[in-house]
């Protein structure tokens, strides 16, 4: 079950507080976007977010299968893109936000099993999320 997170702007000037339970950390843009470079801005805290849900899905399935992974490592970046792939300089084409994600498996695995560990990862909690467009309320107090 999901622990309520709070966020609330620190003094500087783009900086976040994130607390989630007992944790504490921050969230900021870069320097070159005027932030101060105090934490991940929201993009890699939403990729971290995948990552994290990709590696932890393929163990835990990995252990009910008792199969032999050692570790998952996945690497992301996110970059907006034109819908068509290929817009030329001035086009009025839609951009879209594109994440590429590669996963690396350790372990003693067949080419079948690391390839069912992918299509599991691929369909994490965050992933499905993501690609269902989840529906967000917000209201304001």
């Amino acid at each position: 079950m999901s622990r309520n997170v709070s966020v609330r702007s620190e003094p500087l000037k783009y900086a976040q507080k994130i607390c989630v339970g007992p944790h504490v950390f921050h969230s900021d843009e870069s320097i070159d976007l005027e932030g101060n470079d105090v934490g991940p801005n929201p993009d890699e805290l939403l990729m971290t977010a995948l990552g994290a849900c990709a590696n932890i899905t393929a163990r835990m399935y990995a252990e009910r299968k008792r199969w032999p992974l050692l570790g998952v490592e996945t690497t992301l970046k996110c970059e907006r893109v034109h819908t068509d792939g290929s817009a030329p300089p001035g086009a009025n084409n839609t951009v879209v936000d594109q994440i590429e994600m590669v996963i690396s498996f350790a372990g003693d695995l067949s080419e079948e099993q690391q390839q069912r560990l992918f299509e599991i990862a691929n369909r994490c909690p965050i992933h499905r999320m993501l690609v269902s467009h989840a529906q967000i309320r917000s209201e304001l107090r």
